[in-house]
């Protein structure tokens, strides 16, 4: 398959065309070319200089990420930008960008990977941002202490031996759940609007412990990146069914 076949398959998927007004990164091949033979996919969070640089020791042809290279635009490819994209050149590594379309998909998205995990039931989208959704809603089969709710979140997630934080501002067990991955905290005031036990995010805001304590709301953070890798594994199982051979770079940032 060629890289550009490949791309247009994810943006079907993942309906990229419905995020292109309101994501900052845009989605789809960043850096390529669309007829790049690709035999070999690396799927990774972050496109960073060390998975670039992994993906290419991996023999990979194609690069996956959740965060580009890419926000906004590109007015000098200088320092980090530089330092990105010179590695991607030299050894003729595709990048793929996948951000909020991969946030949002109520099957491969990070918030779906993430109910999933907590086994939610009753789900609905949740965390509206423009027209789409950039995460899920759902229940737990039954009321759980929010302090067992962190500690299975611990367990369960890769926080690069960080501790999953809370903040006890609503009922001492939950069980209607509220999810936006990432830097998620935006979305507190719809969370409790709602009528959420809880959000469960990445990570915080100053500003995030007051709106909680005043919306009487628990917030768990549970890393960045820690509840982002749900939807890169999710696609790398999906290029595993059309063909290409698939490897998962993990670069847990603790943050």
């Amino acid at each position: 398959m060629h890289a550009g076949d490949i791309a247009s398959r994810l943006d079907e998927e993942l309906d990229t065309e419905a995020y292109a007004d309101i994501d900052a990164s845009p989605n789809g091949l960043q850096v390529g070319p669309a007829d790049r033979e690709v035999e070999t996919v690396a799927v990774a969070v972050d496109a960073a200089v060390e998975t670039i640089e992994r993906a290419s020791e991996a023999g990979a042809d194609l690069l996956v990420t959740h965060h580009g290279i890419v926000w906004g635009s590109i007015e000098r490819v200088t320092d980090s930008n530089y330092r990105r994209i010179a590695p991607l050149i030299e050894s003729d590594l595709a990048l793929y960008v996948a951000h909020l379309p991969l946030d949002g998909h109520q099957r491969l998205g990070n918030a779906a990977g993430l109910a999933d995990l907590l086994d939610l039931g009753n789900r609905a989208p949740f965390g509206r941002m423009g027209g789409e959704y950039i995460g899920q809603r759902g229940r737990l089969a039954e009321a759980t202490a929010l302090s067992e709710l962190a500690a299975d979140l611990e367990a369960g997630l890769a926080t690069g031996g960080q501790s999953v934080q809370t903040l006890d501002f609503g009922p001492e067990t939950v069980e209607d759940v509220a999810i936006v991955t990432g830097s998620g905290v935006d979305w507190l005031g719809e969370a409790a609007d709602a009528g959420a036990d809880v959000l469960i995010t990445g990570e915080g805001k100053q500003q995030a412990y007051h709106e909680a304590r005043e919306a009487g709301i628990n917030v768990v953070l549970a890393g960045h990146y820690a509840t982002e890798t749900f939807g890169v594994e999710a696609l790398a199982s999906l290029l595993e069914a059309w063909g290409p051979e698939t490897t998962y770079i993990d670069c847990p940032t603790g943050l």
